[in-house]
């Protein structure tokens, strides 16, 4: 676990630029208690792999002979449309980086 806070705020602000850049400098930042109610871990990486495939699946002569379907089940991440606070300031807009996300 990272108990640093300088680390902990490092972390989260790289975290969240990664996912939604510009965001980190636009929000407020966790206060002490949400800092402190907030787990961060560091994990070093020493190796990775990633099986990487194009085109349809290619199984064996044998398999074809099953009656099991085969196929692939794609997987897609994207954002919704941003839903904004009823509370929110009717002078407060949308910022740009938030419109991109539900408009690539």
């Amino acid at each position: 676990l990272v108990e640093n806070e300088d680390e902990k705020m490092a972390a989260l602000a790289a975290f969240t630029e990664k996912l939604i850049p510009g965001r980190w400098d636009d929000a407020r930042g966790p206060n002490a208690v949400e800092l402190k109610a907030t787990s961060v871990v560091a994990v070093t990486i020493e190796s990775a792999s990633a099986k990487v495939r194009t085109g349809p699946p290619k199984d064996d002569d044998e398999d074809y002979a099953l009656d099991v379907w085969a196929g692939v089940v794609p997987i897609q991440q994207h954002f919704g449309g941003p839903e904004a606070d009823p509370l929110l300031n009717d002078h407060v807009a949308l910022p740009d980086y938030l419109h991109a996300l539900s408009h690539p």
